[in-house]
């Protein structure tokens, strides 16, 4: 595995690895957006890799993870698999005995979480070396940054352990695209957080600048057709300035 993993790592260095990152809140647009870029009149082909929690929306994923969710479903449980908790909580943090089989899950969840976030990086160079722009759909940096990076000293042993992989080990994007709406518009497309979350994770995404290489907004307050362009605007920039 390390061995293909190098020569994949060769290949993308025989030309510029384009790499573009779309998010922002709930509503913003980003999987309706990147799927339109598969269309879209760009200098190279695009591949769309889905980045976020709900795994039911990725193609990509491992077999041990998919009889994780299997069991989950059978409980009851969403099709998703968080590696941290990134809403706040209403219940109570369990005690005494329990704590261990809490940590104990976490602890199996996130390693887990973590084998197919690098899978996905493993696809990300694959496709990079034939050519490809790679866009993702979500970000891992970018929704885990707040509660695993930046507030990671009030999280546990294995929230830090993913900050610090997602800080130090994981690649980053060569361009951040922030899809941004007021909260109040993103909340009627898409109404399954309150209103103060979204603003909340709006003001998240947009401090986002000194952590990703080049972070840019993107007004998703307009007709689809515009937000398209002007992405597909952006993405052209970078390819041109990786090209140089």
């Amino acid at each position: 595995m390390s061995g293909l993993i190098r020569g994949l790592g060769r290949l993308a260095r025989r030309r510029p690895l384009v790499t573009v990152a779309l998010v922002g809140a709930d509503g913003a647009g980003k999987s309706t957006v990147s799927r339109a870029l598969a269309d879209a009149d760009l200098p190279a082909p695009v591949k769309t890799i889905y980045m976020g929690v709900n795994l039911e929306a990725s193609t990509l994923m491992l077999p041990t993870t998919r009889l994780l969710l299997a069991a989950k479903q059978r409980r009851g449980g969403r099709p998703d698999l968080v590696a941290s908790r990134l809403q706040p909580s209403s219940e109570p943090p369990p005690g005494g005995s329990r704590d261990w089989r809490r940590s104990a899950r976490d602890s199996a969840r996130m390693s887990v979480w973590m084998l197919e976030e690098w899978l996905r990086q493993l696809v990300v160079v694959a496709y990079g070396a034939r050519g490809y722009i790679v866009v993702f759909d979500r970000h891992f940096l970018a929704d885990y940054y707040h509660a695993d990076i930046a507030e990671g000293e009030g999280r546990g042993l294995v929230g830090r352990l993913h900050g610090w992989m997602l800080t130090h080990a994981y690649p980053k994007p060569g361009l951040v695209i922030c899809l941004d709406a007021p909260a109040e518009v993103l909340y009627l497309r898409k109404p399954e957080s309150s209103v103060e979350w979204l603003e909340q994770r709006r003001q998240q995404y947009l401090s986002l600048g000194d952590v990703v290489p080049v972070l840019e907004v993107v007004d998703a307050d307009r007709s689809l057709e515009l937000v398209i362009d002007d992405v597909i605007g952006r993405i052209r920039d970078q390819w041109k300035a990786m090209a140089t």
